[in-house]
This record gives C-alpha cells, structure tokens and sequence, in this order.
C-alpha cells in the first residue's frame, strides 16, 4: 500500500504526526506537507514562483518533504515527484479543527484531497473538531479503521470522502455515520478592533459548527452527536437539471459591428 500523506496544518502539525505514526503500519507513507500552516486557502496552486522543497528530519531520520507551497502543490508534488510510484490512496489531516458544512469549501485540508481525487486516486480528508485538548493518538487509530473500510468498499477510482472526528470523550465517538453536509449558514461575522497604536483591523469569525442551521441528517448534527461523519463528495460543480434544461435553449447575440475603415 502507497500512501501520500499530506495536510494543511503544516509539517510539524501533532495531527500529522500522529497520523503518520499509525499510517506506516498499513503501508509505505510518503509525507509531502506545507512548510507553514495553510489553513482556509481552498483549492490555491502555486504557479506565479517557484515552490521550494527541503528534506525534513526526525530524530535523525528522514521525515517527508517540506514544501513551500498550498496542500494542493504538496499532492501534485507526491504524485507528480516524490511518492516511488502512484499512491494507492491519499490521505490529508489529522486538521485541527471540524471541516463541515460549506466550509469545505474554504478548507485547505479538502482541497488537498480533492487534488488527489483529479488525478483519479481514491482520497480521504480528516478533521479533528475539538472543544478542548484533542487526542489526536485516539483520532489517528479511529481515522486509520476507517480509511482501510473505505477503500474496501468502495473500489471506484477517484473516491473522495470528508470525513470528521468529534471531540474528544471517554464515551465518544459513538459510532460513524454517513450524512451530507449542511448547506444552510445562518451567520457570519467580521469582527472590528482596534491596535495600540489606533489602527483598525477585523477578525474573520467564521465558526464551522455554530454558524450553520442544524439540518437533520447532516454532518454538523452527527457530529454535536457524537458520531464520526462520513461525507462522500464530488468535484463536478455543474448544475445537471439546470444544464439539461438550457441545452436546447436558442440564444442570440447582438450584430456584429462591421469592421472598422483600414482594418486588416
């Protein structure tokens, strides 16, 4: 088994470090991770400089690749250079932090996976949501139990699943369930301050749990459950009803202008 082991927290992340710990005894783990955190840059690709790579060292070992870079340069990096050949799957996290909800959309942890499923590799993204100290050890066992199901039952390729851990609990989590996301925000905030020296400037408070409605069979009440959530997701945004209702639409456009005197 090849595993491409990527996230958005950064190489020195405790999530990613846990994960790693339980992942190499399931198959041969290539990490390729973000020099510094990259939480919330979506889908961003770095095309416009260069994407500098270092060797990173544990213990006097080598570790992964530190990339200079998005979680999405880092797949393309371990498919494209670092991984010995094709992983059999790719696996983003542990994030700090739930990613549910629309916010997908914004998580750097998602996108990474995303980027594995374009080049047709079944890929899974986990997230930790945390209320106190998370135990990411715990996480790392649960994540590792469900990532091998996954792909034991689903052989199609480019599988790509969301998948999130409640909070730490003696009794939780409960069991795993398989929800949708939640697709209603209710709120959303900035919030304004003020520095020392009189200069205004805002905090984004989005908050992944608390800013969306509570829609039933969905991954935010799941997850206040006590549950692990499983989310299967797509990355073909067209709207088909949509699409199929204007395809024999007749469109018109205004007259061409004629071409202006002295014109080649």
């Amino acid at each position: 088994m090849q595993i491409l082991l990527v996230n958005d927290d950064g190489i020195h992340s405790p999530g990613l470090q846990a994960l790693h710990a339980e992942l190499i005894r399931w198959g041969d783990v290539t990490v390729v991770a973000p020099a510094v955190e990259q939480s919330g840059v979506g889908h961003t690709i770095t095309y416009l400089h260069p994407i500098v790579v270092h060797r990173e060292y544990r213990n006097g070992e080598f570790f992964g690749w530190k990339a200079e870079g998005s979680p999405a340069d880092c797949v393309k990096l371990g498919i494209l250079e670092f991984c010995p050949r094709q992983p059999d799957v790719v696996i983003s996290g542990i994030n700090a932090g739930a990613n549910v909800g629309i916010n997908v959309l914004y998580s750097g942890t998602v996108a990474a996976a995303i980027e594995g499923a374009f080049f047709g590799i079944p890929s899974i993204a986990l997230s930790q949501w945390s209320s106190g100290p998370p135990n990411y050890q715990k996480t790392a066992r649960n994540a590792v139990a469900v990532c091998r199901q996954l792909l034991e039952r689903w052989e199609g390729p480019g599988a790509l699943w969301n998948v999130n851990f409640p909070p730490d609990k003696p009794e939780w989590p409960l069991g795993v369930k398989t929800v949708s996301i939640a697709v209603r925000r209710h709120t959303d905030t900035i919030e304004k301050r003020i520095d020392p020296r009189g200069r205004t400037y805002f905090w984004s408070g989005i908050e992944p749990i608390k800013s969306h409605h509570m829609d039933p069979g969905s991954d935010i009440e799941a997850l206040l459950d006590g549950y692990v959530t499983i989310t299967p997701l797509h990355f073909d945004l067209t709207e088909r009803p949509v699409l199929d209702r204007l395809q024999n639409a007749t469109w018109e456009l205004p007259p061409r202008e004629p071409p202006s005197a002295g014109a080649v």
